[in-house]
């Protein structure tokens, strides 16, 4: 069974820092986009970064951009997502996702783009 299992989150003080992991199994990531997207309560899901793990192209979204790293293992079979500078509206349930689709530079914002999707982790910011 293909699976993504996420993890990191939890409670930071603003200015801080977290690292989201995104764990596949069932899988492997060679070849496969991953996309980090979010959603806080009472708000649309957005699509915070994706990378390419072929050839490690990322993308962010203007919210996150000089903040957010994201970065893939391949042998751990893993894709990270590095937050600095946290504020406290980046407090949301981060989730990762996985799709095999061409055209990720154009459609990583799109989640019905995507194939697989972890359960989610907690990031909570606070002032």
């Amino acid at each position: 069974e293909r699976q993504l299992v996420e993890s990191g989150g939890g409670l930071v003080q603003a200015g801080g820092s977290l690292r989201l992991a995104c764990v596949a199994s069932g899988f492997s990531l060679d070849d496969w986009a991953i996309a980090w997207f979010r959603q806080a309560p009472g708000k649309e899901r957005e699509g915070v970064s994706s990378v390419s793990t072929s050839d490690g192209t990322s993308y962010y979204s203007d919210s996150v951009k000089g903040r957010f790293t994201v970065s893939s293992d391949n042998v751990k079979n893993t894709v990270y997502l590095q937050m600095n500078s946290l504020k406290p509206e980046d407090t949301a349930v981060y989730s990762c996702g996985a799709t095999l689709k061409p055209g990720l530079k154009e459609t990583w914002t799109d989640d019905s783009y995507y194939f697989y999707w972890g359960q989610g982790t907690q990031v909570t910011v606070s002032t």
